[in-house]
């Protein structure tokens, strides 16, 4: 899980393994494999850090998708 804030300023909590795409446009919205789309403050790039970090604490092999 990782904690972001919705555009709000409200913090929601993100499962890291439901996440299918995150992309700027150019607020950054989340896609998750449910259809269910989130809209947050932080930049893709600390999106995809936070996920990667939680990733990391849980053992999991980290590849970032590129392109």
């Amino acid at each position: 899980m990782i904690q972001l804030t919705r555009l709000n300023g409200t913090p929601v909590i993100v499962n890291a393994e439901l996440i299918k795409f995150v992309e700027a446009t150019p607020d950054t919205v989340i896609s998750l494999t449910s259809g269910e789309k989130i809209m947050v403050r932080e930049p893709v790039e600390l999106v995809a850090e936070r996920v990667m970090s939680y990733r990391h604490r849980v053992g999991e092999p980290v590849e970032l998708e590129t392109g």
